[in-house]
C-alpha cells in the first residue's frame, strides 16, 4: 500500500529549555525516557482523569524539519483538536521557556504499514503502539501532499483505518469522545500510553487508583461481526435484554467496541451470545492487550 497522508491528523510543536519538563509534569507517558528519534502514545487528561487529547508525541532531534534547529518535541494529535491542544499547553506553560506552536498547514502527517510503496519523507519513527501499524512521520505538508493525488489518498486513508481497526486500535475523537473517557477504557495503559512509575502529572491519582485497584470494568475490544450485519458506529451490543456497550468503529466485518466487563463475563457465564442489531458478534481481547476480558 502507497503512502497515506492522513489528513484528519494535525501537528503541534513544543520547543524551548523548558519543553521536556513542561511536558514532563503535564502528560501521562514518560517524556524523559523518549531518546531523539522515539515516540510514545499519551494524553493529556482533566484533574478527574479523563481524555481531553490523546497524541503520538515524537522527541525531534534538532534540525529535523523547518523551525525546530534545536530540536523539541511534536504532538501528532486530531487535526480538529489541534488548536485546542496548542491553547491548553499555552495556558499551563506560565513562564516556562516554551514555545507552542500549532502548523495547521505547514507540516502534514504520513503513515506506512508495509515494505511497499515509496519511503516516507520527513521525521520517520517506528508507531509506538503496535509494530503491526508501521511507520509515521512528521514532514513539510508539499512533501507528503505530493505523495498522492486526493483521490487516490482517499483510497490509502481508508486502508489505513480498517488496517487499524482490524487490530482493534482506539483512536481519540474517531473513536470515543474526549473528556468521556478514562485513559483504562481507551486501553491507553495496555498501548505505552501510561507511566505508572513516573512523577505527577494531571489526572494522576485517578488513573493510578483505577490502576491498581483494577477497577476498569470498560474496555476497548475487538468485535467481528458478520459480513452482511447491519452494525455502525453508536450501535448498541445486547446479551438478551441487557446492553454490554456499543460499536465504536467499523470496518468490514472487524470493529472496535467499547464494552462492560463485568456484563459481558455474565453473559459468558449465562451463555448468552452478544448481538448488535439482532444479528451475533463475537467480542475478543485484541493481541496485543493483557486485561482479563471476563472481568475479574
Amino acid at each position: 500500500m502507497p503512502v497515506a497522508h492522513l489528513s484528519d491528523r494535525g501537528v503541534v510543536s513544543v520547543t524551548g529549555a523548558d519543553a521536556a519538563s513542561l511536558l514532563q509534569g503535564l502528560v501521562t507517558c514518560d517524556i524523559d525516557r523518549l531518546q531523539p528519534g522515539e515516540a510514545s502514545l499519551g494524553a493529556l487528561l482533566t484533574p478527574q482523569g479523563k481524555i481531553l487529547f490523546d497524541f503520538l508525541i515524537v522527541h525531534a532531534p534538532a534540525g529535523t524539519l523547518p523551525g525546530l534547529e534545536n530540536g523539541g518535541f511534536l504532538l501528532d494529535v486530531a487535526a480538529a483538536s489541534a488548536a485546542d491542544l496548542a491553547k491548553r499547553l499555552n495556558f499551563y506553560k506560565l513562564r516556562a521557556k516554551v514555545v507552542v506552536s500549532n502548523h495547521g498547514d505547514d507540516f502534514a502527517v504520513a503513515v506506512r504499514w508495509n515494505d511497499e510503496g515509496p519511503q516516507l519523507p520527513g521525521l520517520v519513527w517506528v508507531d509506538p503502539r503496535l509494530g503491526a501499524l508501521g511507520q509515521r512521520a512528521v514532514a513539510p505538508a508539499a512533501a507528503v501532499a505530493g505523495t498522492a493525488d486526493a483521490d487516490a489518498n482517499a483510497a490509502h486513508m481508508a486502508a489505513w483505518r480498517a488496517h487499524r481497526i482490524a487490530l482493534a486500535v482506539p483512536e481519540g475523537g474517531a473513536d470515543y469522545a474526549f473528556g468521556d473517557v478514562f485513559p483504562h477504557e481507551a486501553d491507553l495503559d495496555q498501548l505505552g500510553a501510561v507511566a505508572f512509575d513516573k512523577g505527577c502529572y494531571i489526572g494522576q491519582e485517578v488513573v493510578s487508583r483505577m490502576h491498581h485497584r483494577g477497577t476498569a470494568r470498560t474496555r476497548m475490544v475487538a468485535a467481528r461481526l458478520e459480513a452482511d450485519a447491519i452494525a455502525s458506529q453508536g450501535d448498541d451490543i445486547m446479551a438478551g435484554e441487557k446492553r454490554l456497550g456499543d460499536i465504536r468503529a467499523r470496518a468490514g466485518a472487524h470493529a472496535i467496541a467499547m464494552v462492560r466487563l463485568d456484563r459481558y463475563a455474565d453473559a459468558l457465564a449465562n451463555n448468552v451470545t452478544p448481538t448488535v442489531g439482532g444479528a451475533p458478534v463475537t467480542l475478543t481481547r485484541p493481541v496485543w492487550a493483557t486485561f482479563d476480558m471476563a472481568g475479574n
